[in-house]
């Protein structure tokens, strides 16, 4: 591994790391009765090393919310080639949506206490608790679908595509895929259903997804 690497992966690790105990100072001791400055000591860096990541407190749950959002369209990537879009983004939310027993603690999706943490922190987003929170939230949500229009034009196009050559209509299928999992997601949220059931957010999720049936999919 050369230095870059090594270095660039030490600060995933430190972002994740502060994403972790912000997520869990936040629920403890809500938004308000939080400071950047207890994250930090608390995460064991200095504050002036917090600021050098997140130039808020809110930003710093940035990196979960990214990561289970980004795992969700990476695996749409994976998804068998013979699948039509519909069927890739099913098979996406059942294999990324749910906890995993063996996943690594700090992964959004598959860390089952950081799903706990997702699901805190987005019922403080749903009650409007924080503006800049919501806009951590919805920012994560976009940059994701971004990366689900990359990932459907490259199994159109059958390799990488442009932006600029990503049809409109394979922008429109990426936004309402997004906003299908977006809800499910926050649905999830908003009640008490354990992660991995029924009423966990993979399941949710393919509820939305069959539920577009009079949508054309590719």
């Amino acid at each position: 591994m050369s230095p870059g690497s090594l270095t660039e992966r030490r600060k995933a690790e430190t972002r994740l790391d502060i994403a972790r105990t912000a997520a869990a100072l936040f629920v403890a001791n809500g938004l308000r009765g939080t400071r950047a400055e207890d994250i930090a000591r608390a995460a064991g860096v200095a504050p002036r090393t917090f600021y050098r990541y997140f130039a808020t407190k809110e930003e710093a749950v940035a990196p979960l919310f990214a990561a289970g959002a980004q795992q969700w369209a990476e695996a749409v990537r994976d998804a068998p080639a013979g699948l039509c879009v519909r069927d890739a983004l099913r098979h996406a939310a059942a294999r990324t949506l749910v906890p995993d027993s063996d996943a690594a603690p700090g992964v959004a999706i598959g860390d089952a206490e950081a799903l706990e943490w997702v699901r805190a922190l987005l019922r403080m987003v749903m009650a409007g608790e924080s503006a800049a929170l919501r806009a951590v939230w919805s920012d994560a949500c976009r940059v994701s679908e971004e990366t689900l229009i990359s990932v459907l034009g490259e199994r159109e196009a059958g390799g990488p595509v442009a932006g600029e050559d990503v049809s409109l209509e394979l922008r429109l299928v990426a936004g309402v895929a997004s906003a299908a999992v977006r809800v499910a997601v926050e649905a999830w949220a908003s009640g008490d259903e354990a992660a991995g059931g029924a009423g966990g957010p993979a399941a949710l999720a393919e509820r939305c997804i069959v539920a577009l049936e009079g949508f054309r999919w590719p």
